[in-house]
């Protein structure tokens, strides 16, 4: 189970860390710990509370089964830096239609609980998320062999995890090499910390 601390799930990583310098170390080591994720090959489930924006968003997205409460605020904004967020571009489609998927990383729309439980982004919503999960693992999950659960979930999930493990680098290499080689990014992510409006060369 992977739960925020406090009132939010998470705000994603330190936009300063998505600049040139820190952005190639923070990408690498980030999408590292998916691929350790997946390899475990135990069933996840995120408990999302307040904000889930970002790297936040992908992780919880990525988990099997995603549980909130009605004051989650799900997106991924990247593009509004300039930039764009390559796990949910990987498997966001999914969750939910690619359709649905595309506009979201595109856009970077905020999508309430309810309408992130309609698009298929959470699979639960309540006013007590973290007993609901609890509830869902009892019925579910506790009756079941543990080897015959982990197999399956490998199963499952194996094109998602062909997915990571084969495009992931692509993804990575256009963002690293291709996106951050133009000037509108660094733009984006700065106006952001200078908190003004960015002003976009669009090259």
């Amino acid at each position: 189970m992977i739960e925020g601390a406090g009132r939010h799930f998470s705000f994603g990583a330190s936009v300063a860390e998505h600049l040139p310098g820190q952005v190639r170390g923070m990408i690498t080591g980030f999408h590292a710990f998916f691929l350790e994720l997946e390899k475990l090959g135990v069933p996840t489930a995120a408990v999302v509370r307040g904000q889930c924006l970002g790297g936040g968003f992908e992780l919880a997205t990525w988990c099997g089964m995603v549980f909130a409460d009605p004051s989650a605020r799900l997106a991924v904004p990247e593009v509004k830096l300039g930039v764009f967020p390559p796990i949910a571009a990987l498997a966001l489609g999914w969750r939910t239609s690619g359709s649905n998927a595309t506009r979201l990383v595109t856009t970077g729309q905020t999508v309430k609980a309810d309408e992130a439980l309609r698009l298929g982004v959470v699979d639960d919503v309540s006013d007590d998320p973290e007993a609901a999960l609890q509830a869902w693992i009892e019925t579910a999950i506790v009756p079941l062999s543990a080897v015959g659960l982990r197999f399956a979930w490998r199963a499952a999930r194996r094109p998602v995890a062909r997915a990571l493990a084969e495009d992931l680098p692509a993804l990575e290499a256009l963002y690293l090499d291709d996106l951050m080689a133009c000037s509108d990014p660094v733009e984006g992510l700065t106006a952001f910390l200078e908190k003004r409006a960015p002003q976009w060369s669009h090259q």
